[in-house]
Parts: C-alpha cells; structure tokens; sequence
C-alpha cells in the first residue's frame, strides 16, 4: 500500500492533466469488472433452463433456508424470477418448442455478453494506455528540463549510463505500471467482489469457505515482493553500469581499437551481464513464484468444494454456477498478486526518478535577477577562489579585461586555465571573490542574457546529428538562412560545405564524425561568427589540429577576433603571439602577466614553457 501511494503522489501532477480520459478508463475498469459477474448468472440461468427440475429444487431448497438467510435468499428469489421474465422470450427451455427467437437468444446470449466485456475491457485498456504514455512523455521532458538545469558539478559526479536509465528505464517501468497495473488495479478487485456477491447469493456457506483461502495467498504475495524489489535495485545498478560502459565504449571505439583494447572491454561488458542475468533471475524467480503457489492455494480451495458441493448434493445449475463464479475468480486473484510484485518494481524507479528531481543546482540564478543587454566596460575577476573538491585550483585571482583587449592565458596542464573560462560563463560560481561584468556581480544578473554575450570556441568541438545549416544556427536561435551562410563564409567554411551531398542540408552525423577536425572546427567558429557576440572565448581551439588545419582556422579565428574582446586559452603559446597581454598561471595563482615578446624574455614561467616548444626569446 506505502509504494500505491507513493506511486500516485509522484505521477498524480501528471495524470491530472488527462483527468478526463483517467477517469473514462477508470469508470470502464469498473464496469468491466460489474460485467465478470454476468458469467456467473448467465450460466446458472442457461443450465437452470436446460433442467428445470433442478429449478425445482432450489426453489424448494431456497423457501427451506428463508429462515436462516432472509435477505440473501430473497433477493436471489427476486432477482431469478426478474431476470427470468426478462430473457423468458428469447432463451431455450427444456421441453418448450423453440422459435427463431430462442434460437437467436440461444446461439447469441453468451457471445453478446462476451463481446460486451470484451470491448469495455478493450476500452478500459486504450484510455489507460493513452494516459500512460502522455504521463511518461511529460515525465520524461521534464527530467530532461531537470538535468539541463542543473550545475556541472552534478553532471561530473554522474554517469552517462545512469543518466541514460533514468531518463528511458526507469520512465518506462511507471509507464508499465500506469498502463497495465492502475488499469488492473480498478478491474480486477472489482471484478473479485461482483463475482463474490454473485456466488454469495448462489450460496453463501460455500462462499465463505472459500474465502478463507484468500489471506493464505496475501504472506507469500508480501515475501516474493520484498524479493522482487531487492532484485530490482541489483538489476538497475548493473543495467547502469553495462549502459555506461557501453557509451564509454563506443565514444572512444578509435581507442579501444588503437590499444587493442576490445578483448578486455567485452570481458568488462560479460561480466556486467551476468550481474545482470543473476539479478534478473532472482527477480524472475519471485514473479513467477506467485502463479504456483496462487494456483497450488486455490486449488485446494477448489477441491474441497467439490467436495462439499458433492456432499450436499447441491443442484446442477447450482454447482455449475458456483464452480464457473471460482474458476472467474482465478484470474483476477493471480493479477492481484502480480500488482504488488509490479508496485514493488515501479517503486525502486520512482526513488531513482525523485532523487533527480530533489537535486538543486549548485549555480542558482535569482528570480528577480535583472537583464544585461550589452558588454560596454570590462570583465573584473576580484580576488576569486575555486576549487573542485578541497583543492583550490584558482586561488585569489586578480584580473580586468577591458572592453576590445585580447587577453592570453597560458600555463602547464592543472594550472586553472580551463576554470578560469567555466566561471566566466557561469557553469561554477566562485568559493570566494566575484567575477564582475560593467560592474554587476555575475551571481545577480540573468545567466541567459550572460551568456549571450559571450562565444565559445574550443579544443572540444560539439556538433549534432542535425544538418549543417542547423548546427550553425545553435549559436543564434532563429538565425536566417542567409545569416548562416555568411557565418560560414566568414568561418572560411562555405566552400566546403558546398561540395556535401546536400550543401548546408547535409546531415553531419553524430558528434560530426563525416567531418574532419578543420571542418568541424570552422563550423564551430562560423557558430561563433553567427552569435556576433562581444566577448570570443577560444579555449585550445587549434590545439588538436594539424598543421595545415590549424593554419585555416588560425585564419577564421583572427576574422572572428576583429572588434570584440578575446579571452584565448592555449597550451600552444605561439597562437598567443598576437595578444595584447598575456596571464601565465601556475597551480591556481596568477604569476606572470605581460606582452609575448617581454615574457619570452623574462626568464620566467612563460619562458620556460617557450623555450620547451621551440620558441625563441
């Protein structure tokens, strides 16, 4: 009962956007299980029909027990001589002559009430269905709205693979659960307790023995559940683990295969998949546990009613209604034991689901924060602390970068280059200090309208599986068609997109991989032209390429460059060359800061690094 309700509070926000076509699945749920009962009275009706003397009888039998049972015996009493009227016409009777109406009553009465609850059970199935996979469509959309906003930190502590298993695995088990366990939760006990008031008017003593057979299925129910969710955590942690492993391995396929690495990252991935299938059978196994024991249980139960029924030589139509009433009952009991199963199932998902939804973004913009529409003065770093962990990696850093300089940062590997350009943006905010843009703190202004001040273009080049002409446009949402193509040609990347199967149309792939690294670099950079932002951040923009690529996107990066404030981070200090001042850092402190050709001579940080890249002084 606790993981039902939390299964509803979680997805009630959701199914209350599609209340209407809930509540028509529910209502039809209901109606199909009211219409298991008819079975029930049909049946003895039919063989009543067949054998009147054992009407007869149980008329008799039914005046004997009116003391005992008054209102149970004379409702049944009333309710077979209403329906008795109602189908006299058009249903056989044993030694009656038969006309085209019994005949047709006779060939259609079960088919008709077959195909009733057939099509209300079909209806029930598609309302619950179309609610379920709107609910996860909406849940999904906003999980992913949930991870897009939280910080960086969040997303360097996670694994792709889990990622990848919350947002499409564990979705999918609510979806499964709304679908296939809400819609059973509505017909099945329904259909228990019509089919139970059913044979309670048939007989109650026989009803109330069976009924004792119900609490003997509920402590194995129980048991196999707390099996089945301690073999859902073990599952889910392997499938994470198989998932991630799998993205690792196919991102980084030119590795494995230049290491010779495939023999090892299979093994990895076999022993992750027996993880995986011993998890799978302990689950399995405590599913399919409930069905036997289920059906050992009610068995029993069965046998000794026949025993019973025979004992008291009960009627034919009697028996025969009573034994149809328990053979309805089997179903719905065994799917009833299966929803605790699937409720256990689901409710490991919903934990997973709620802790993203529970995370809070370490970078947190103000509700009030107020816009800024331009870059007029400078960039202020004051006395700005960082660190990843309890390192600090930037430590009391003073920097102005004012509006149209070329500042370069330079240094050896972990120095903070690269962190320097992740506060810029805001993807971290500092552990002491501020970073200041015309004089507002970047923690009070609008992150959007920050950002679009600024144009990155890096070592990390990241194109989508979208055309062309789309992956420019990122940089500008809504840029015209002629805006992207005068972002390539200043990028110098007209030419070469051009000659592409489709021009700009040309789907690139994922990740651009039918590019080579100069191509995919100038389309970066044509983003960067399209955005026509202020600031140009380039961290390592030319460092993975050749000589001669480099030498073509040195080219579009000195266009881009024209009119706007640059902030370019190299390990390749000869693509510094050309900037106004240089900054060299060393373990987190600013060091060293002048022109190239000063530094170079210096005899400091800056120097030795030179010296060390052929460079002369």
């Amino acid at each position: 009962m606790n993981n039902l309700q939390s299964i509803l509070r979680f997805g009630w926000p959701y199914l209350r956007r599609y209340c209407g076509r809930f509540l028509a699945g529910l209502l039809l749920g209901l109606l199909f299980g009211l219409s298991n009962a008819s079975f029930v009275w049909a049946t003895k009706t039919l063989i009543g029909r067949m054998a009147p003397a054992s009407v007869a009888v149980s008329a008799a039998e039914t005046s004997a027990n009116q003391k005992k049972m008054t209102f149970l015996t004379e409702t049944r009493f009333a309710l077979e001589k209403a329906t008795d009227r109602l189908v006299d016409d058009w249903l056989p009777y044993a030694g009656r002559p038969m006309d085209w109406r019994q005949l047709a009553g006779g060939l259609l009465f079960l088919p008709l009430l077959a195909g009733f609850r057939g099509t209300v059970g079909y209806l029930n199935s598609y309302c619950m269905a179309w609610v379920s996979e709107r609910v996860v469509n909406d849940l999904r959309i906003d999980v992913l709205e949930k991870l897009s906003g939280l910080s960086l930190d969040f997303f360097n502590r996670s694994t792709t693979g889990d990622l990848l298993t919350r947002v499409n695995q564990d979705t999918a088990s609510l979806q499964r659960c709304l679908s296939l366990g809400f819609a059973d939760l509505v017909k099945e006990p329904v259909t228990v307790l019509s089919i139970l008031l059913g044979v309670l008017l048939i007989n109650w003593q026989l009803t109330l023995i069976a009924m004792v057979f119900f609490p003997l299925c509920v402590v194995p129910i129980v048991l196999l559940g707390k099996k089945v969710r301690k073999a859902s955590k073990g599952s889910l942690s392997a499938t994470v683990s198989q998932a991630s492993l799998l993205v690792e391995m196919v991102s980084g396929i030119r590795v494995v295969k230049a290491f010779g690495l495939e023999q090892q990252q299979v093994a990895r991935f076999r022993k992750l998949s027996k993880d995986l299938v011993h998890h799978g059978m302990k689950g399995m196994r405590a599913r399919e546990q409930v069905n036997p024991i289920i059906e050992t249980i009610s068995m029993i139960g069965l046998g000794l009613l026949v025993v019973h029924i025979a004992y008291q030589q009960r009627t034919v139509d009697e028996m025969v209604a009573f034994l149809t009433g328990m053979a309805l009952i089997y179903t719905p009991v065994k799917k009833l034991a299966a929803l605790h199963v699937l409720f256990e199932h689901t409710s490991v998902a919903i934990e997973r689901l709620l802790q993203i939804f529970r995370e809070v973004p370490t970078v947190r913009e103000l509700p009030d924060a107020p816009p800024i529409k331009s870059f007029r003065l400078n960039v202020i770093f004051h006395d700005v602390s960082f660190s990843y962990g309890h390192k600090l990696v930037l430590e009391h850093l003073h920097l102005t970068i004012p509006r149209g300089m070329k500042l370069g940062v330079a240094g050896e590997s972990g120095s903070g280059k690269s962190t320097l350009v992740n506060l810029l943006f805001r993807f971290y905010d500092p552990v002491d200090g501020a970073i200041r843009i015309d004089g507002q703190d970047l923690r009070g202004i609008s992150t959007d309208d920050l950002r679009r001040l600024m144009a990155l273009v890096s070592q990390e080049v990241v194109l989508f599986d979208l055309s062309v002409a789309e992956n420019i446009a990122c940089g500008k949402p809504g840029a015209s068609r002629a805006e992207v193509e005068a972002a390539a040609r200043a990028a110098y990347a007209d030419e070469f997109i051009r000659k592409l199967p489709q021009g700009y149309d040309t789907r690139i792939g994922e990740r651009g991989v039918t590019l080579s690294g100069g191509q995919r670099q100038r389309i970066a950079i044509a983003r960067a032209f399209v955005r026509d932002a202020p600031i140009l951040v380039l961290d390592e923009a030319t460092a993975a390429l050749d000589s001669q690529s480099e030498a073509e996107v040195q080219a579009a990066i000195d266009r881009l460059a024209e009119n706007r404030t640059v902030i370019c981070v190299a390990h390749r200090l000869s693509t510094l060359a050309g900037m106004d001042q240089i900054i060299v850092l060393s373990q987190g402190r600013l060091v060293e800061a002048g022109r190239f050709a000063d530094l170079a001579k210096a005899g400091g940080p800056f120097a030795a690094m030179a010296s060390r890249q052929g460079l002369a002084h």
